[in-house]
């Protein structure tokens, strides 16, 4: 598996808050991580993850999410029992190989 899908969490999670991360990547990390994506109405996106539900947001302007914007994702992607470590965990290899 590629670092793409850690790279965006890790991205989401870093503080500051970054301000260069693409709709695309966030939906792709939200697949990834099992959760169901559903247009709603509009640009809003409805997510469930882990039994967790939230509505997010495509950017209006260009690709790139607000700052407000990931601060909210964050939140909810922590209420939801993603972290950065978790994610680790979840995808360290059988065996302990790297």
């Amino acid at each position: 598996m590629s670092h793409k899908h850690r790279n965006v969490l890790q991205a989401v999670f870093q503080d500051p808050i970054s301000a260069n991360i693409h709709w695309r990547e966030v939906e792709s990390l939200l697949n990834h991580l099992g959760a169901v994506v559903e247009p709603g109405h509009g640009a809003r996106f409805r997510v469930i993850l882990n039994r967790h539900e939230f509505t997010v947001h495509h950017p209006h302007h260009g690709n790139e999410m607000g700052r407000s914007d990931i601060r909210y994702l964050r939140e909810h992607l922590a209420a939801a029992g993603v972290s950065l470590s978790a994610y680790d965990a979840r995808e360290k290899p059988a065996g302990g190989a790297p």
